[in-house]
């Protein structure tokens, strides 16, 4: 998939979940990510992931985006602050291949249009 934010662009690879696949399923989307703790970039998805089932993850890793279930948020970890999540935890949905620092570097507020990496037009 590919996130579009001002003129910038970062591209993300997502796993073969459940999860995953629902939010390909609401492709294209534009989400308002906030940075609070100075580790990721979070926003609420328009609709809830089901994670039933899914592995918890509770050490996220840099470039991983994961979603956070009890507030329906997806999140785009690009630092390690050493801190702990707690349960539920996070659920992994993929990787962002280029264009983290890009990311990192957008500002405390940022508004991402999210894309299918073949359906990117509009």
């Amino acid at each position: 998939m590919v996130l579009r934010f001002g003129d910038r662009a970062a591209a993300a690879t997502l796993t073969d979940t459940p999860a995953s696949r629902q939010l390909t399923a609401m492709l294209p989307l534009t989400v308002q990510l906030k940075d609070v703790w100075a580790q990721a970039k979070s926003g609420r998805l328009p609709h809830p992931l089901t994670v039933e089932d899914a592995v918890p993850v509770h050490d996220p890793t840099p470039g991983d985006i994961y979603f956070w279930s009890r507030t329906e948020v997806i999140a785009i970890y690009y630092d390690d602050l050493g801190q702990a999540v707690p349960d539920p935890g996070l659920i992994r949905l993929g990787v962002v291949n280029a264009g983290l620092d890009s990311l990192a570097n957008a500002g405390k507020r940022v508004t991402v249009r999210i894309d299918s990496a073949a359906g990117t037009s509009s």
